[in-house]
């Protein structure tokens, strides 16, 4: 496992260090910690290995969950998901950097104008019908599927119905 998010920041000079503001509390120096509970796991090695391995379990459940859950109505997977994510970015930089990569696409995502939005979902929700459609055409539909979808399938071409 790589070093903590604390831990691997490389320090900034002071000349780059930055102003007070929105983003001010993310940044902070090698070594430092805002929790004072978890300045006392790091300066224990053993203590941080074990720390390290329950966030990393902890996450990976998160995850796991989430993508079990994900195909059930209501908000499973997503929040699940990205909480098991924050949790790995709570420790891990590879996460940290990634949950960063996230939130700036959010960012980008909501300055963009309605009409490209609803571009962008369209194209998101053709993209995975084809997706859809080529797992039936390749695989075949499956035999838990009702009865009542068999009617709608045949419409599209290579789908092969189970008899």
């Amino acid at each position: 496992m790589s070093g903590g998010v604390d831990e691997q920041a490389p320090p900034r000079p002071p000349e780059q260090a930055p102003h007070a503001g929105a983003h001010s509390h993310h940044v902070l120096r090698t070594g430092e910690d805002r929790w004072a509970w978890r300045r006392r796991i790091r300066a224990n090695p053993h203590q941080l290995r074990v720390y390290r391995w329950i966030v990393a379990t902890v996450g990976l459940l998160l995850i796991l969950l989430g993508l079990a859950t994900g195909w059930l109505p209501g908000p499973g997977g997503i929040p699940l998901i990205l909480g098991g994510l924050a949790v790995w970015a709570s420790e891990f930089q590879w996460a940290h950097r990634l949950m960063q990569r996230f939130k700036h696409a959010l960012h980008v995502y909501q300055g963009w104008t309605r009409r490209r939005k609803v571009v962008f979902w369209l194209g998101f929700l053709a993209v995975c019908g084809l997706l859809g459609w080529a797992y039936l055409v390749v695989v075949g539909q499956p035999t838990w599927f009702p009865f009542e979808v068999d009617r709608v399938l045949a419409y599209l071409p290579g789908v092969d119905l189970p008899l």
